[in-house]
């Protein structure tokens, strides 16, 4: 298991993605394969004292590049989000985390079908979850790996 520096990991977050710094969330662990990230609830709040909806998709969102950047190669391949969505099934009133994790075989397919046609779907849902474990949204994503254009 390769572990990466997931401080390191979230300040090139911040640096790649502005507005990222401004949420505060974090990289609280990434290996190939899994990662894991965190929303602080300040200063995400809405008008109403709970987190921003915009807030929950953007940590739903986010591991999607996070862990392209831990499982495949950068320098060939870069993701792209081609479809997001969420369902929020309670208030968020505390930090959010959220977890992903891609198992080898997935990852093989994924590059082995990048590698042929220069670009490979893949998909994945996720639950956000309070501090307490309880589930406050469900997302569906679905990203796309292109190959660079070198030529």
């Amino acid at each position: 298991m390769t572990m990466f520096d997931a401080e390191k990991i979230t300040r090139g977050n911040w640096k790649t993605i502005p507005f990222l710094e401004r949420t505060g969330i974090v990289v609280d662990h990434a290996e190939r394969g899994f990662v894991r990230l965190r929303m602080p609830f300040e200063p995400n709040v809405n008008h109403v004292g709970m987190m921003y909806a915009g807030a929950l998709f953007t940590l739903a969102e986010v591991p999607g590049g996070t862990i392209f950047l831990t499982t495949f190669d950068t320098r060939t391949y870069y993701p792209i989000v081609k479809d997001l969505q969420i369902r929020f099934r309670r208030p968020a009133m505390t930090d959010i985390t959220v977890e992903v994790r891609i198992d080898d075989d997935e990852v093989a397919r994924i590059t082995a079908e990048a590698e042929a046609n220069g670009k490979a779907d893949y998909a994945w849902e996720c639950e956000l979850t309070d501090t307490s474990g309880e589930v406050v949204a469900i997302s569906r994503n679905t990203y796309q790996m292109r190959a660079f254009d070198l030529g």
